[in-house]
């Protein structure tokens, strides 16, 4: 495992913090919208560079004045508002540690969310102040804010408990200290229970900074942020960058297809993450004549769709521990379609047989072929810190000559560029043969009639495992629909590759990003008896 950051290290957010950069921007461009925040029910909202910084500040003294302390966790459960943002620089800003969570999370999940961190106070929304307050029984207080994005409240909110009385006279700004823990985000979590990652002061910083790189973005670029706010991606690729670019991010409480072009073409938006459920529903709309979009950062470069969204998408690949991209496009050197681009400069990366074995030992992955993905940075500024409370999941994430284990399958294409496969859990062992998921679903994605469609293993007997897929069909999709997909995988695909049963289903299961949620789909088989 490599080693953490040390304060005698020289780095390049020495001497400075996440504060730090907020108040660098209120003074550089204190009148310049830092966040816009559009509700689907009343008018818009803008947070300039100054007053932004200035209302941290004051829920920072609020938060001191209800008593935390720096190195305390505050739970911060709540859809996107710009309460969510708000708190989470207010945390930087006192030096407590910010704990974003899921807002979809089961009262079981929220429960061990507050639990495992030792949060000692909770921001959430009426909708779910009741259930915050019932299952995080450790907690010393619950605020809860005002925007609750058009939902009827649980429970009235008592004037307590309202977070207008979190404001007070700012605290002093603690000395900058890079290496003081920052924020906390739980991964979706699979076999086990969520790992929650820990990102320091440098990690967050290093995040604004090449996140903004990577995506060019300039001070005059408006970010349009749909995604959710708890997740790296928002929070990292979108609002942090924007801030170190001094730009400007208009939030949404969530996507909607129907506002996503009126929105864009209101503020006129230049960049947006997008995620495959954003595009489908797109391409149902009329793209408008004219808009200012002039890129779209995705799973994959160069998608099918840019010709007809005018709009030129790159290529990354990251995860909440990497902070940002550690594989992405380049805009100015093609990529292959559908890639996830190259290795970023800023990251070590390797693709071998074994991610069990040290990279030295490892046979590398030739161009043409597959294999695991590993990552090497440093810890608590290009990667994450730890994994909190958990040093033993931490030390088995590295190899032991300190390459970070993703957990992800990609493919080395002959040109030098990197295309994703897949999570290693959903790579099957069927009669001894590997079978990557996203092969299966390839075919059948291609099938007329499937709107989405999941593969995942189920135990057999003779076999170890085979595949099973779950298709959501599209509306007045065909009565044999099953049977097209049994077709086209037979017309298609080795005979231990096919799907030994196919699955019509009216919805899917989602975790975060809108994401299938394979893991409860396994569930769903592991209850059933074993195929002969």
């Amino acid at each position: 495992m490599p080693p953490l950051l040390s304060r005698t290290d020289l780095h390049p957010f020495s001497g400075l913090d996440v504060p730090s950069l907020l108040a660098h921007r209120a003074k550089t461009r204190p009148d310049h919208p830092f966040i816009i925040w559009e509700p689907f029910e009343g008018p818009a909202e803008t947070w300039t560079y100054a007053r932004f910084y200035n209302q941290v500040g004051r829920i920072a003294g609020g938060l001191a004045r209800r008593g935390v302390h720096p190195g305390d966790k505050v739970l911060i459960h709540l859809d996107n508002c710009p309460e969510t943002l708000l708190t989470w620089y207010a945390c930087g800003w006192l030096g407590a540690v910010a704990v974003t969570t899921n807002a979809r999370a089961a009262d079981d999940e929220l429960s061990y969310y507050a639990e495992h961190c030792g949060a000692v106070a909770a921001i959430t929304q009426p909708k779910f102040a009741e259930r915050v307050a019932r299952h995080c029984r450790h907690l010393r207080w619950v605020v809860v804010t005002a925007t609750d994005n058009g939902a009827a409240p649980a429970q009235a909110v008592e004037p307590g408990q309202r977070f207008a009385t979190l404001d007070a006279d700012p605290p002093p700004r603690r000395a900058p200290d890079p290496l003081h823990p920052c924020s906390v985000q739980y991964t979706s979590g699979t076999t086990s229970r969520p790992k929650a990652v820990l990102w320091s002061h440098a990690n967050a910083l290093w995040g604004a900074r090449i996140n903004a790189v990577h995506e060019d973005l300039q001070a005059s670029d408006v970010h349009l942020v749909h995604l959710p706010l708890f997740h790296t991606n928002a929070q990292a690729y979108s609002v942090l960058a924007t801030l170190w670019a001094g730009g400007t991010a208009v939030v949404l409480p969530r996507f909607s297809a129907s506002r996503f072009w009126p929105i864009s073409i209101k503020h006129r938006c230049s960049w947006a993450s997008m995620i495959p459920f954003c595009l489908k529903a797109l391409m149902t709309l009329e793209v408008p004549a004219a808009h200012h979009y002039r890129l779209w950062g995705a799973a994959a470069c160069d998608l099918p769709t840019d010709p007809h969204f005018r709009v030129q998408t790159m290529g990354w690949w990251g995860m909440t521990e990497t902070i940002t991209h550690g594989i992405v496009s380049d805009l100015r050197w093609p990529s292959p379609s559908l890639t996830i681009g190259r290795p970023a400069p800023e990251y070590g990366i390797a693709i071998v047989d074994d991610d069990e074995l040290p990279v030295a030992q490892a046979r590398a992955i030739e161009p043409g072929g597959s294999g695991q993905l590993l990552v090497r940075g440093i810890r608590a500024l290009s990667l994450f810190q730890e994994y909190l409370g958990n040093a033993a999941a931490t030390e088995a994430s590295f190899t032991a000559d300190g390459w970070f284990r993703t957990g992800d399958r990609v493919d080395l294409q002959p040109d030098g560029s990197i295309r994703f496969g897949d999570r290693t859990k959903d790579m099957l062992k069927v009669g001894g043969e590997n079978v990557a998921a996203s092969e299966i679903e390839r075919v059948i994605a291609a099938v007329a009639g499937v709107h989405e469609c999941a593969v995942v293993a189920r135990k057999h007997r003779m076999l170890d495992e085979v595949p099973v897929v779950f298709v959501l069909p599209t509306p007045g999709a065909p009565a044999d629909l099953a049977e097209r997909v049994t077709a086209a995988c037979v017309a298609q695909l080795a005979d231990f590759k096919r799907p030994h049963e196919v699955r019509l289903v009216t919805e899917l299961p989602r975790s975060t990003l809108e994401k299938v949620a394979k893991a409860e789909l396994r569930k769903l088989l592991e209850l059933e008896t074993p195929a002969a």
